[in-house]
């Protein structure tokens, strides 16, 4: 997910995105049902209609998991849960929530709607299969794969290993019964971890046995699995340990000004690249006015930098993310998410007192550890 994520559409007001991984999965599923499965089913098609089945077959595929994942997405917004997009890419589909839940049947409705969307879209697919004049044609034989693949996905999901579908339900669950988020995480977190050492173990033997790519895929997904469940865990950690802390206990009160009438030749020459700072406060008479990053820049052509003064690509202060310093930082830390920042001012009523940014947070938690606090 290091690759760069391009948006396609938007459903409900939530970005679509593919990373370009999500490439090689269709490009494998249509290698897979045109080369193979559709050839054996359709012996008299022609080639070319084997190949377009196989292509419309494997987008309707992806399209059912954006369905999956749109079902989390609209009911974590409809509990208040922000949702930043929807990415595909190479081993299926995620909503990006950035906040997690703050009650068990919250997290339990959240995480179990994804699958039941799939086992609903399932006997959809099997009854447009059963249907008269499709059954047993070459448009029944994509039904009845979407039908398997949608079941599939459903039954996959549901299996109790946080972070899937059904880990998180199990964690819900837990959550209910002891009043325990952190300790309902860990249990779901171990489950998680157990269940993905089995599809390490069994992928490999498959593997030595003959199954070739079928085996290492398997052990493949079982290691994203394991990966994913620790990383989980460890930010539900974060997060608990980061409880009752405010923003101003973190902030930093000594940030970077420049003038807002200096240019942008200047800034960069005598600021940016002599400090290496991304994140500068704009000043007017002494008074902030606005922030100024690299980004900002980049809208003005480099010939152009000795005539543009920094006031006139800054972001104004009011149009800009911001917290105050009794924000609790866990807050903080979901609003960076969401927004995909580094930094956020920090106001109070005599305006500017500081900023936050995502080292201040990680130089915590990491003197806290260090501390065993």
């Amino acid at each position: 997910m290091l690759i760069r994520n391009y948006r396609i559409f938007s459903l409900f007001g939530i970005p679509i995105e593919i990373n370009p991984t999500w490439l090689f999965t269709l490009a494998f599923f249509v290698y897979i049902l045109g080369g193979e499965l559709y050839p054996d089913a359709l012996e008299d098609e022609p080639a070319w209609f084997l190949w377009a089945l196989a292509f419309v077959s494997g987008l309707l595929f992806f399209a059912s998991i954006i369905v999956h994942e749109l079902a989390h997405s609209l009911v974590a917004q409809r509990y208040g849960i922000p949702v930043r997009a929807i990415t595909l890419f190479m081993l299926g589909g995620v909503s990006q929530i950035t906040k997690e839940a703050k009650r068990p049947l919250v997290e339990f409705v959240t995480a179990i709607v994804g699958p039941l969307t799939s086992f609903l879209l399932a006997a959809i697919f099997v009854g447009l299969a059963l249907t008269p004049g499709i059954h047993g044609g070459r448009i029944g034989i994509m039904f009845e794969f979407l039908f398997v693949m949608n079941l599939s996905l459903g039954v996959v999901n549901m299996a109790p290993g946080f972070p899937l579908d059904g880990g998180r339900v199990l964690r819900g669950i837990v959550w209910w019964i002891t009043g325990n988020a952190v300790r309902a995480t860990r249990i779901a977190a171990r489950v998680g971890q157990v269940i993905a050492f089995v599809m390490i173990l069994y992928g490999l033997m498959q593997f030595f046995r003959g199954a070739g790519f079928n085996g290492l895929w398997i052990a493949f997904i079982g290691w994203f699995l394991l990966s994913a469940s620790r990383e989980s865990y460890a930010q539900m950690v974060i997060s608990e340990g980061l409880r009752g802390l405010r923003v101003g206990d973190v902030m930093s009160r000594d940030f970077p000004v420049v003038d807002a009438h200096s240019n942008l030749q200047t800034f960069a020459e005598e600021n940016l690249t002599r400090t290496g700072r991304r994140f500068w406060v704009v000043t007017l008479n002494g008074q902030p006015e606005g922030i100024i990053t690299p980004n900002e820049m980049s809208a003005v052509t480099r010939n152009r930098w000795p005539y543009t003064t920094v006031a006139d690509v800054m972001r104004p202060l009011d149009a800009t993310h911001t917290v105050n310093p009794n924000t609790p930082v866990t807050e903080a830390l979901e609003v960076m998410a969401s927004q995909d920042l580094n930094q956020l001012p920090v106001m109070n009523e005599h305006g500017l007192a500081g900023l936050i940014s995502r080292s201040h947070i990680l130089q915590l938690i990491q003197t806290r550890a260090e501390l065993h606090l």
